[in-house]
């Protein structure tokens, strides 16, 4: 079966190192149209500072916006027919909305709502965080919860949901043929 071309939203979920990022870049790249990487993370530390480094180098080519939290107004600003937009990730998103004391309920609509307006193919990269054990502590159960609630949010918005384990892509949705 062939993959389908990129159009609307697609959501790719996976765990920790398990290729998702890179698979999104793929599907972007394929598209042919001027390339927007929306970044999430911040450089809290040296690790993540390597982490960070590693994903721009793989990149060139690619214009990138820092976004730590106001993704809706990014994808509301940069969207458009000729633009495929990545958004790495949705994780990160929410942890930087939840260390700084933002409620997310109002943050996700502002998103779901700046989605289902894209003008253009937006990609978007999420930790599937639910297959491990229950925090030992509130602040870790409740991102958990939230981050489990934002997935399920996306993927019934999204056209595409794909799982990415061990860097093997398993398409859990895809787009309805046009009639």
């Amino acid at each position: 079966m062939t993959a389908p071309a990129l159009r609307g939203v697609t959501l790719i979920l996976g765990g920790a190192r398990s290729g998702k990022s890179r698979f999104a870049e793929e599907l972007v790249e394929a598209t042919g149209f001027d390339r927007l990487y929306v970044a999430t993370a911040a450089a809290y530390d040296e690790e993540m500072a390597v982490r960070i480094a590693e994903h721009k180098a793989r990149r060139a080519g690619w214009r990138t916006v820092e976004a730590q939290r106001g993704l809706a107004a990014v994808l509301r600003t940069e969207s458009g027919p000729e633009r495929a937009i990545l958004v790495d990730c949705l994780t990160l998103w929410l942890s930087n909305l939840l260390l700084a004391g933002v409620e997310p309920a109002g943050e996700v609509e502002g998103l779901l709502e700046a989605l289902r307006a894209a003008r253009g193919p937006v990609v978007l990269v999420s930790n599937e965080v639910g297959f491990g054990i229950v925090p030992d502590n509130a602040l870790a159960r409740a991102f958990r919860d939230h981050q489990g609630r934002l997935n399920q949010r996306v993927a019934a918005l999204a056209d595409r949901v794909t799982l990415v384990a061990a860097g093997l892509p398993l398409d859990l949705k895809l787009p309805k043929e046009p009639q």
